[in-house]
């Protein structure tokens, strides 16, 4: 009877009904508390009370449930504590208890090592995120959104291999990204937004070819997002709100500013800027040499060098805006080992910008010969 706008509360006749297998009375508006009466359907596999108006705490009654397999609890008004006793649910493989006013998880809960599906969002919890998460050896999804959990992501997690769906947003978690994560191999949502996350984005999610959705914003990451692998197909959506996160321009961050790459990418880097002023110093610096070696005179000593003009500084976010993003369109030459932009600064001066990739060795060389 799912959602056909049922009314009131749950019957206590309904433990007359011991064969019953299956109860679907999700999605109606159902009030009162959850009846102690159905623990006596000995032989109940699914219970589906999601998305009503039923109060009040959990009865340790439905742990007499050996059979069940799925127990939706969801998008209701209970309160209270998580029973201890439903980590005696062996059979249990889904269990959905999100959008309460749950206010403590039992360490009993995470001995059910064979539990799939796994939901305590939008509740109160806010107990760090405890390591007996790892022993729910099979889990592919579990979603711990919209809580108060607080402390570091548990190593353990490194060890569900099957894991598939990762949520966690909307938390108080702390400390960096943990390269375990791109041992997930068949993780396909990552959900880590909101958060007080710091820290780069760990290289190691390159790796995670089947994951479909990342989202990490809002944290306090930093450091360059990474490029390989899925990380070609997201958008800057995934990032926003961490303002020392860099990387490719059509995220709409600023270029990194550091050289240190892993080989097995490849990252173009902004190292240096050649402006006409420069390349008239030298000329200048080049004649005067040449006059004086002729005349057999001593090169002049600083002191008497005539005044040079000043030189420029820049910052990346300017030589960012002022080659469009370092459009394609913006190029003026193009070379083994990098390619030269043409810029329009603030002021109206037309520069050129040059881009090494570090790839090649030659870049470096290239560089201190500029």
């Amino acid at each position: 009877m799912f959602n056909c706008n049922i009314s009131g509360s749950i019957p206590e006749e309904i433990n007359n009904l011991t064969n019953l297998i299956a109860i679907y009375l999700g999605g109606n508006k159902l009030n009162g508390s959850i009846s102690i009466a159905l623990g006596k359907l000995q032989k109940l596999q699914l219970l589906g009370l999601e998305d009503n108006q039923l109060e009040g705490s959990i009865p340790y009654d439905l742990c007499r449930l050996a059979a069940l397999f799925q127990l939706d609890l969801g998008d209701n008004k209970l309160s209270g504590f998580v029973p201890s006793c439903f980590g005696n649910l062996t059979n249990l493989r889904k269990l959905y208890l999100g959008s309460n006013q749950l206010t403590y998880i039992p360490l009993t809960l995470w001995n059910l090592k064979y539990i799939l599906y796994l939901n305590l969002s939008s509740n109160s919890f806010t107990i760090p995120l405890p390591s007996e998460i790892g022993n729910l050896e099979v889990l592919v999804q579990i979603d711990l959104s919209m809580n108060n959990f607080s402390g570091a992501i548990p190593t353990t997690i490194g060890g569900l291999k099957d894991l598939q769906y990762l949520f966690l947003e909307y938390n108080r978690l702390q400390g960096s990204i943990p390269d375990f994560i791109g041992g997930l191999i068949n993780l396909k949502s990552l959900d880590l937004s909101n958060n007080n996350l710091s820290g780069a984005i760990p290289i190691s999610l390159e790796k995670l070819l089947d994951l479909q959705h990342i989202n990490v914003s809002f944290n306090k990451l930093e450091g360059e997002i990474p490029r390989e692998g899925p990380f070609r197909n997201f958008s800057i959506e995934s990032f926003k709100g961490n303002e020392l996160l860099c990387g490719m321009p059509n995220l709409h961050v600023p270029p990194c500013r550091t050289g240190i790459h892993h080989t097995s990418r490849k990252n173009d880097l902004l190292i240096g800027i050649v402006l006409p002023l420069s390349t008239i110093f030298m000329m200048v610096v080049i004649l005067l040499i040449l006059r004086y070696r002729k005349r057999g005179k001593p090169l002049l000593n600083d002191a008497n060098m005539p005044p040079l003009a000043n030189q420029r500084r820049f910052t990346y976010l300017e030589l960012f805006h002022a080659t469009n993003g370092f459009s394609a369109n913006n190029i003026i030459g193009r070379g083994g080992i990098g390619s030269i932009y043409k810029a329009r600064i603030q002021d109206g001066m037309e520069v050129a910008v040059k881009v090494f990739d570090l790839q090649y060795r030659e870049a470096f060389k290239s560089f201190d010969n500029e």
